[in-house]
């Protein structure tokens, strides 16, 4: 199976574009899940303090760097692999709404880090502006101290709008490697995407299927069938070829390894402008301005 891309961040780190999203999956299943994404080839892996589930990541994290015995060398995926290094996996965690400020912000690194068990972090967003609050660039000054710390490889944002981006870039000195957002063929978030463009700042999809709903689109089922692939793998391919990072979740080894296998084939310009003609400017989740 061919592996994913590697995009480069706005200070030169690397990512894998197409990475495993942990939302709402169980403590106890995170273990083993990450176990299995990374037999099936991923290497970038998305987790949350508001997750849960940053103790069974790095516990799976640290299975693929040193198999034990007890797997019988397997990572606990079942498979045989040979253990990869630190450098091999991208992760990702966030601050989450309730820990906004400066001092607030570096005490929750601090709790996510133990966590995780991990020496450092590639990628630390702010989970959720909070505009209500006004605290979000208190809390991006201190992620500012974590990556000149080396504490963190890069820092950015998640779900924030034009109007939190340009806020942040008043006081912040180190532009976002990423803004995190809900994007999927029925919110294509076009505005925003060029706005990223503009200031070097990766997007990066979050409910990248629409929670699942947009797999249903007639358009999209119509491509799946026309190029022999699962309505997953033509969304997934989507992105990909906009350039977007994209991190689909999923929760058996059938669907992991299936959503990973879309970087053997492409989409043609006139399915690509298809796809494009399904914005419904519709979410799936919250409004950015609305959490606090």
């Amino acid at each position: 199976m061919k592996p994913s891309p590697r995009l480069s961040l706005n200070n030169g780190v690397l990512i894998d574009q197409l990475g495993f999203g942990l939302y709402k999956v169980p403590p106890a299943d995170a273990a083993g899940l990450v176990s299995t994404a990374i037999a099936a080839g991923y290497r970038h892996f998305d987790t949350a303090a508001m997750y849960g589930n940053e103790t069974g990541v790095g516990k799976g994290i640290g299975r693929a760097l040193a198999p034990s015995a007890e797997d019988g060398g397997t990572g606990g995926s079942g498979e045989e692999f040979h253990a990869l290094s630190r450098n091999d996996i991208f992760v990702t965690t966030k601050l989450w709404n309730d820990h906004h400020g400066y001092d607030a912000t570096l005490r929750a690194f601090d709790d996510s880090m133990a966590r995780l068990g991990l020496d450092h972090v590639d990628l630390y967003l702010i989970h959720w502006p909070c505009p209500a609050r006004g605290l979000f660039r208190e809390s991006y000054k201190a992620m500012e101290t974590l990556y000149r710390e080396g504490r963190v490889r890069a820092i950015g944002v998640s779900n924030f709008l034009p109007a939190h981006l340009e806020a942040l870039m008043e006081t912040a000195e180190v532009v976002p490697a990423v803004n995190q957002i809900e994007l999927h063929p029925w919110l294509q978030q076009t505005r925003l995407r060029t706005l990223h463009g503009q200031l070097g700042i990766r997007t990066e999809a979050w409910s990248p299927l629409g929670r699942g709903q947009v797999l249903e689109d007639p358009a999209i089922r119509a491509l799946a069938e026309k190029h022999g692939r699962t309505p997953a793998q033509i969304i997934i391919r989507w992105h990909v070829q906009l350039g977007n990072i994209v991190i689909p979740k999923a929760s058996s080894a059938a669907r992991i390894e299936e959503n990973f296998r879309v970087f053997d084939f492409a989409l043609p310009d006139e399915d690509m402008d298809g796809i494009a003609a399904l914005e419904r400017h519709h979410r799936t989740g919250s409004h950015p301005d609305n959490v606090n």
